[in-house]
């Protein structure tokens, strides 16, 4: 594991110089000739808290594709510079608001960059590597699937109990789309089974689409997927009918950012789910963005969530069948971890459960416009991350039918540090 050694920000600034300094690299890199460190660019990445082994609180600066062989670690201390890398500033200039050797920050810009932490060409070719490796393959590494191990018949198992002890939901008819959580199985179990409960019985659609939710990728239009996905009771059976009519409709730019996909949870921990209901039902998924920030770049190299929309639509118009939509949808995410200053008591618990009710009370109207519109004037204040995905799952299911709420619940770390919440709804 590569370590950016941790400071104390009391000690006057000449004892802080060590704080870039790795333990592997003790020579400073060069970055002339090198734009992009010159100017460094960040790709988005996951902040892990932890502690180094002297007890400092220390950061893991996970890559959701895990394109380095080893981890990189910083100081708490150290995102506040990290923060600045975003491709506007020289590190000559962060390096003289923070007053630290230019030499530290160069130092600091190669690690991340061996680490394929920048945009450039390191991250490129790794990039372009593994996409290789995956295509070859037909199938993407193992994820969030097998979260409860490997085991087929342990899963089955477990997943037939929590059927067992939620309530029915007793629907009048049989579900045409669900909105369950991304929540890891030991939080979120309650809301997955009240919602797949309701499916026990009915007859298997011709193919289950999944809307997910982009949560590290770099793609910021809708991402589609060629490649398959593996869970402990097997490969998925892709819907190649349907991949193959939006390639049709949207082209080569509807797969560009795919490698999304791999580290993505929201769609792989619906999987074991619908195999366990339905077998080898064909499955099609992809990933919404938030309608609240818009794309980059509107060039047309990438899917609009209304070019999908309308794609999506007339593909599934043309290939007849029945389909069956799931949003896959977390709440809000609210506490220290999030970036708040203060950890979740019980007065935060409930002001975020009367926002989320709220704004539940929109979506179940059944008009994708009201529910954007209405998370973009309270500014999502909670940081809600499906917005796009539930707002899709309207626009797919159509006006005709009810909303109904199934459940709703929050999951609090035992120290307050974060809180999710998330719901079950079932459209009828």
């Amino acid at each position: 594991m590569e370590v950016i050694k941790p400071f104390n920000p009391k000690t006057p600034v000449s004892a802080r110089y060590t704080a870039f300094m790795t333990e592997d690299s003790p020579h400073s890199a060069s970055s002339q000739g090198q734009d992009h460190l010159v100017r460094p660019h960040l790709r988005q990445f996951q902040p892990l808290p932890g502690k180094s082994p002297d007890g400092k609180p220390v950061v893991l600066l996970r890559d959701p594709l895990n394109l380095a062989p080893k981890p990189m670690v910083v100081a708490a201390q150290a995102l506040s510079l990290l923060a600045q890398f975003q491709g506007q500033r020289t590190i000559t200039e962060i390096a003289e608001q923070f007053s630290i050797p230019l030499e530290k920050i160069e130092e600091l810009v190669a690690v991340l960059d061996r680490h394929a932490l920048l945009w450039g060409p390191v991250f490129t070719e790794k990039e372009q590597a593994l996409k290789d490796a995956i295509s070859a393959r037909g199938c993407m590494p193992r994820g969030a699937a097998f979260m409860l191990g490997e085991d087929p018949d342990v899963l089955r198992k477990q997943l037939a109990d929590w059927l067992i002890e939620v309530e029915d939901p007793e629907l009048e008819t049989p579900p045409k789309g669900l909105v369950l959580p991304h929540l890891d199985y030991l939080r979120g179990w309650p809301l997955y089974a009240s919602g797949y409960r309701a499916l026990e019985g009915t007859t298997p659609p011709d193919r289950v689409v999944i809307l997910g939710t982009n949560h590290f990728g770099i793609g910021d239009g809708v991402v589609g997927t060629e490649w398959n996905w593996e869970t402990p009771f097997g490969e998925v059976t892709r819907d190649k009918a349907l991949t193959s009519a939006m390639r049709d409709r949207l082209g080569e730019g509807f797969f560009a950012d795919q490698l999304d996909h791999v580290p993505e949870h929201s769609i792989q921990l619906h999987l074991p789910w619908i195999q366990h209901l339905y077998g080898d039902v064909p499955i099609f998924g992809v990933l919404v963005p938030d309608p609240l920030i818009g794309m980059v770049s509107d060039d047309g190299k990438r899917t609009s969530p209304d070019q999908f929309l309308a794609a999506m639509k007339e593909a599934l118009e043309q290939l007849g069948g029945t389909t069956f939509l799931i949003a896959s949808s977390d709440l809000s995410h609210v506490g220290p971890q999030f970036g708040e200053p203060a950890a979740v008591d019980d007065e935060r618990k409930s002001e975020v459960e009367h926002h989320d009710r709220d704004m539940l009370s929109k979506f179940l109207e059944g008009d994708s416009r009201e529910f954007i519109e209405a998370m973009s004037w309270s500014k999502n204040p909670t940081r809600w991350c499906s917005i796009g995905n539930m707002a899709m799952l309207l626009d797919l299911a159509g006006p005709d039918g009810e909303i109904e709420l199934l459940d709703y619940r929050q999951a609090t770390h035992e120290n307050g540090v974060a809180m999710v919440s998330a719901s079950a709804c079932a459209l009828l």
